[in-house]
């Protein structure tokens, strides 16, 4: 895959909405199958309360979402590896964690995704939701992990 089909729209728009995705799952505990139904039903290329969602790559979404649980002791232990002295997974809060859980799956699991896209993608995605900080620290953390992990 090159790296212009690595950053589409609906690639985009999948990673923003598997992120969304994995805060709601450990905000409610939504059960996997049901989560993914109602992002295919209701979200993915919607539009609610007047906000049009873009269309996303289903199975991108899918792959990342399910992907983030299967993997979760193995990713968290990654993220964790990376963090300042003192501080633990605990302490980030739930829109962090997904979005690096996000990215660290990637780095692992998707070798079709060059490094590059990966982490620049979920700095954008973290521009979403935080000021120019977080978004350091998103790169910052995300790109110490892809220098472990991908060789």
């Amino acid at each position: 895959m090159s790296r212009t089909q690595a950053r589409t729209p609906a690639r985009a728009a999948a990673r923003l909405a598997a992120v969304q995705a994995l805060y709601q799952h450990e905000m409610e505990a939504t059960p996997v199958v049901r989560l993914l139904n109602e992002f295919h039903q209701h979200r993915l290329g919607a539009t609610i309360e007047g906000a049009e969602y873009a269309q996303a790559e289903v199975d991108f979404f899918d792959d990342v979402v399910r992907g983030v649980l299967a993997r979760a002791d193995e990713i968290d232990a990654a993220i964790a590896g990376k963090l300042a002295s003192g501080w633990t997974l605990a302490r980030l809060d739930k829109p962090m964690k997904a979005i690096l859980r996000c990215g660290t799956y990637e780095l692992l699991a998707r070798a079709d995704v060059p490094t590059g896209a990966v982490i620049s993608e979920y700095v954008d995605v973290a521009h979403a939701f935080y000021e120019r900080r977080e978004t350091g620290f998103v790169n910052g953390l995300l790109d110490a992990i892809a220098k472990e992990v991908r060789v």
